[in-house]
């Protein structure tokens, strides 16, 4: 599986987090989330899988919260992961992130996530404005895929 980001630290504890993220295509544009902390960043919309959880389920309830919208899921791209420190969780977590390619199909309000804003994005500015390695290279895949 392919690792993106930060380097293993050395002697440091992860766990392991897994996670499921989507990259919403419509009419050309890319539905982003913005989170505001604990660093403000555009990302693609998804999060971690409860206990006992199916990723499937995970990744409906992730999108909603963080952009008030139904999906469709079109299929998994892949997955990667990233070792990173998550201040909100206090933890070291080896994130563990499926990606699939989904369609927005029904705004049902807005996010309920705090600090989580819906962003419509063109493809460009999608590419420019997601920071992370992992999140921006699916999404540089699904547009390859899906030039429309």
């Amino acid at each position: 599986m392919r690792r993106f980001g930060e380097p293993v630290q050395p002697g440091q504890h992860y766990r392991a987090r897994p996670g499921v993220y989507a990259v919403l295509l419509d009419k050309g544009r890319v539905l982003t989330t913005h989170q505001a902390e604990p660093m403000p960043e555009f990302q693609l919309p998804g999060g971690g899988i409860d206990p006992a959880e199916h990723p499937i389920q995970a990744l409906h309830r992730e999108v909603f919260e963080e952009t008030g919208w139904k999906i469709e899921i079109v299929q998994r791209l892949g997955a990667y992961r990233r070792f990173t420190y998550m201040p909100e969780y206090d933890k070291w977590a080896e994130k563990i992130c499926a990606i699939y390619l989904a369609r927005p199909v029904l705004r049902l309000g807005p996010p309920s996530e705090p600090g989580h804003t819906a962003v419509w994005m063109t493809r460009a500015e999608a590419l420019d404005r997601i920071t992370n390695e992992g999140d921006r290279a699916f999404l540089v895949e699904a547009l390859r895929r899906y030039p429309r």
